[in-house]
């Protein structure tokens, strides 16, 4: 892939996922690389089909915003190809039934069989909107529209069988196993492993194991000076936020006080591996935490320790919601 290709791989990715503060920062590089504005909100778009109204809306106003934040600050980007937005054809459904046939290599049936034929109207709205309205703009090629479907449904949980169609649909349509491969790894970084290998489980690579062997888990005992008690959770609060929200290598940074002594602090702190608890420690959030609670412990103690079960791990979190 090039590196538009990729842009658009990753900006599908964390709309999938929700993930608004990231995808900032990908709309602003998919720009800089080159991508027209209309190719982003023709992905954007395109994506409400498969990830949901909400977060396609929340990307599009995502991205609409960047637009005038990079305009205020002189930055004129291309509009780009004209997004055709009148579909006159008489049969829609035909039309849509024949994109899909070139997308399946495989003769369509009306209704599909199957939902087609148990919810009629899911089959109008796929052959007609997405695969009629959707896909007659030229502004995105169909191997670039079946990248953009594939990053998203690899980021989302359980619709493998969904995942599956389209990776054979892109393969129909000139999409590499080679490109496959680098679209995992850019799901890896965009979202996970676990997301990231169920490319990798379809298309038959290796998968990437989820648990590292130098993971890090450790469990901080901290006394607090009583007088210090409310500032020191309050500082402690907005490190751990942080470190979740913007630290990939951070699994989990789970502060606790005990009921009957609210001074005993303890932090329950989970790394992806030891590179990326070094990061932790440089990072602004927690040098912040570190410098402005010296005077507030009266106590410090670390604790290392080994999971009993690592193959269980990731689902450790899975529970809460």
């Amino acid at each position: 892939m090039n590196a538009k290709e990729q842009s658009l791989v990753k900006i599908s990715s964390l709309t999938a996922t929700g993930n608004l503060e990231n995808l900032k920062v990908q709309l602003n590089a998919g720009l800089d690389l080159g991508l027209t504005i209309n190719e982003i909100k023709e992905a954007l778009v395109q994506l409400y089909a498969y990830c949901g109204f909400p977060r396609s809306l929340n990307a599009i106003n995502t991205f609409k915003t960047i637009l005038d934040e990079r305009k205020v600050k002189g930055i004129n980007d291309i509009e780009g190809k004209k997004i055709v937005v009148e579909n006159n054809v008489v049969d829609k459904y035909e039309r849509g039934r024949k994109t899909l046939e070139t997308l399946t290599k495989t003769p369509q049936t009306k209704p599909a069989p199957g939902f087609g034929e148990f919810a009629p109207r899911i089959d109008a709205f796929l052959k007609e909107h997405l695969f009629a309205d959707i896909f007659m703009s030229e502004v995105l090629t169909y191997q670039q529209r079946e990248l953009v479907t594939i990053s998203a449904l690899a980021s989302l949980d359980e619709v493998e069988g969904q995942l599956q169609s389209h990776i054979n649909m892109g393969k129909n349509i000139g999409i590499t196993e080679n490109q496959l491969v680098q679209l995992a790894d850019l799901v890896q970084e965009s979202v996970n492993k676990t997301q990231a290998n169920t490319v990798r489980k379809i298309i038959g690579k290796p998968l990437v194991p989820i648990i590292e062997n130098d993971m890090m888990v450790r469990i901080s005992e901290i006394e607090i000076i009583p007088e210090f008690l409310e500032e020191y959770n309050s500082i402690l609060k907005e490190e751990a936020s942080a470190s979740i929200k913007l630290e990939k290598g951070v699994i989990a940074i789970f502060p606790m006080y005990q009921k009957e002594n609210p001074t005993q602090i303890r932090i329950v702190e989970i790394y992806a591996n030891k590179e990326a608890y070094q990061f932790h420690l440089q990072t602004p959030h927690f040098l912040k935490y570190k410098t402005s609670t010296l005077k507030m412990v009266k106590s410090l103690k670390l604790i290392d320790m080994e999971s009993l079960d690592k193959e269980t791990m990731s689902e450790i979190f899975e529970k809460i919601n």
